[in-house]
């Protein structure tokens, strides 16, 4: 690869994806695609066996055998005794969009066969992640027989083993330790034990896309056993929208069978079917066709507010109701309660960034008091704006620690906390490789932080962890018509795995900017050819990237953007989002 621009304005460095105009010709003679085309997929490394599969993501072709997973067979075999033996199932789900949406899931496909289930989601701060033991034990003693955990319970070994009499079966995608809960099944593909095959297959599911291959699994079973003869068979297709948010708001790459679940999961949503999912969008005045954009950031974030600053349930709640009256008031009380988590969220971002050594390896911020839902934002926030792994951590009246941690691409988090516990520097935690949380006390604090540092010394010796970004070649403004913009749509679902693309444009100025919201950066671009672009930058107010774009002085500058196409209000318009600038 190529390095196009040493530093910029946002202290990256640009470099260009490579391609060979003889690998271009080939694919436009094999695949019969455009210059374009061709040149885009060679440089996100396909070639002519991947291309047409990437292309055209087909769940018929893309799909493996979800038998493949330990535990899968043995788990479907005990839920087609529990539905055929009327025997009472309850579901254990996590509180952010991930589980919100496996809970939900789950739900509706047992609903859609009959089988009535109950559905509990912890509260975040009386409870905390994952199953407890009185939670356990009053399931137990109600007379459930199975409890399906989703999201959590990988290490949840002292509830677990209170489940004495009910059968536990795991749906989960976090990291494992050596050590394996007493479940009746665990299903994980990042269990430490799993094959190598599977891992590979599976492992960068999130943990809906687990659950999803579950019912697909006991589908299958229940249609051997004949348990359709009397029963309308659900449409398994309707139920990859939620499929579709979960993976894009727990930053899983799009790739592989992600990609798939998502690509097939935005159709499904655009159709508003279901009746959360529409409420919520109406709530927050999302009039187009979805992306993976409005998942993570518009839809994601109300769902999640409920278990950051209100009720833990709603998300799940909102997200299997056939009520239309109940979705809609659900939808504006968590669009409230995400209003509330932004002004603590701000409040708690602020205070952490008085902390940040800008010079030191990661970032590690703490303070008494810090609101336990927002602290995963602050550290996202934080850890895009120095492209450090960061964790955030609340201390309780008692001195112990909840924490937030998100990585960088090249530092594996949920593996380094497991490390940290083993070595007693945490009370305990998980996580996977971009996120992670944990416990702890503050003696452990500088112990964890030391090692923390260095982790990452370590790791930086193996794998180049400072910030970059790829460029997919040059374009001018006038060549950013909506024909084009269509055209490498084809690459499209973008998101972690599968970045949008982003394009360098020579010489650009600013011809005038707009504040908006007190942070984000409206502007319109020109050449000097009388073409006029728009783009806005998010967050930039107060940065260097910031600053050189509200400066009127008119300088050029050279741009580096991601170009897409609006579709706000039924009207089609280019525009461009800021990636990052650079001054000759």
């Amino acid at each position: 690869m190529t390095e196009i621009c040493p530093q910029s304005l946002s202290h990256k460095r640009w470099i260009l994806r490579p391609s060979e105009e003889s690998h271009v010709l080939t694919f436009m003679q094999k695949l019969g695609l455009s210059p374009t085309l061709s040149r885009l997929l060679i440089m996100r490394g396909h070639d002519l066996e991947t291309a047409p599969s990437f292309l055209k993501p087909s769940l018929r072709q893309d799909l493996p055998d979800p038998l493949k997973l330990k535990d899968m067979s043995k788990a479907i075999q005990r839920l087609v005794t529990a539905i055929t033996s009327n025997e009472k199932i309850v579901i254990w789900g996590d509180y952010d969009v991930d589980g919100a949406t496996s809970s939900a899931l789950l739900t509706r496909f047992f609903k859609a066969i009959g089988i009535p289930v109950a559905v509990y989601i912890p509260d975040r701060i009386k409870e905390g992640y994952g199953p407890n033991i009185p939670g356990i034990q009053k399931f137990r003693d109600q007379g459930y027989a199975v409890m399906i955990t989703v999201d959590c319970g990988t290490t949840s070994f002292e509830a677990i083993a209170e489940a004495q009499g009910m059968d536990v079966i795991v749906l989960d995608h976090h990291a494992s330790e050596a050590k394996l809960p007493s479940a009746f099944a665990l299903v994980n593909p990042n269990r430490i034990d799993e094959s190598i095959e599977s891992t590979h297959l599976f492992g960068h599911l999130a943990a809906v896309g687990i659950s999803f291959l579950c019912i697909v699994a006991l589908n299958r079973a229940l249609r051997d056993a004949g348990f359709y003869s009397s029963v309308k068979e659900p449409d398994l297709m309707d139920l990859l929208d939620l499929v579709a948010l979960g993976t894009v708001c727990d930053v899983m790459p799009l790739t592989g069978l992600n990609r798939t679940f998502v690509s097939q999961g935005l159709k499904v949503m655009a159709k508003r079917k279901n009746i959360g999912l529409k409420a919520l969008a109406d709530t927050s005045g999302l009039d187009e066709k979805p992306t993976p954009y409005h998942l993570g950031f518009v839809l994601g974030p109300r769902i999640n507010a409920g278990g950051r600053v209100g009720e833990s349930f709603l998300g799940s709640r909102l997200l299997s109701t056939e009520n239309p009256e109940e979705a809609y008031e659900i939808a504006k009380k968590l669009d409230l309660y995400n209003q509330e988590r932004r002004v603590l969220e701000a409040e708690a971002s602020d205070q952490a960034l008085l902390q940040v050594d800008p010079e030191a390896p990661a970032i590690v911020v703490s303070r008494d008091g810090w609101h336990e839902g927002v602290i995963g934002i602050v550290a996202g926030r934080l850890k895009e704006r120095f492209h450090k792994p960061t964790a955030v951590i609340t201390w309780n009246p008692e001195g112990i620690g909840k924490a937030s941690a998100r990585s960088i691409p090249g530092f594996d988090f949920g593996r380094f906390v497991h490390k940290a516990h083993h070595l007693g520097y945490v009370l305990g935690g998980g996580g996977h490789a971009m996120a992670a949380g944990f416990s702890l006390t503050k003696e452990q604090l500088p112990q964890l932080t030391n090692f923390l540092m260095s982790e990452l010394i370590r790791c930086e010796e193996e794998v180049d962890l400072k910030p970059q970004l790829k460029c997919d070649g040059y374009l001018d403004l006038r060549s950013l018509t909506p024909s084009l913009l269509s055209e490498i749509e084809a690459l499209a679902p973008f998101g972690m795995g599968n970045p949008g693309l982003k394009f360098v444009f020579n010489d650009v100025m600013v011809e005038s900017y707009q504040l908006i919201q007190d942070q984000h950066i409206k502007c319109r671009f020109s050449q000097g050819d009388g073409v006029v672009v728009e783009g806005i930058g998010f967050r930039l107010k107060d940065s260097a990237l910031g600053d050189v774009l509200m400066d009127c002085s008119r300088r050029p500058l050279t741009l580096l953007a991601s170009p897409k196409l609006d579709t706000w209000g039924g009207k089609v318009k280019v525009s461009l989002m800021i990636e990052d600038a650079a001054t000759s």
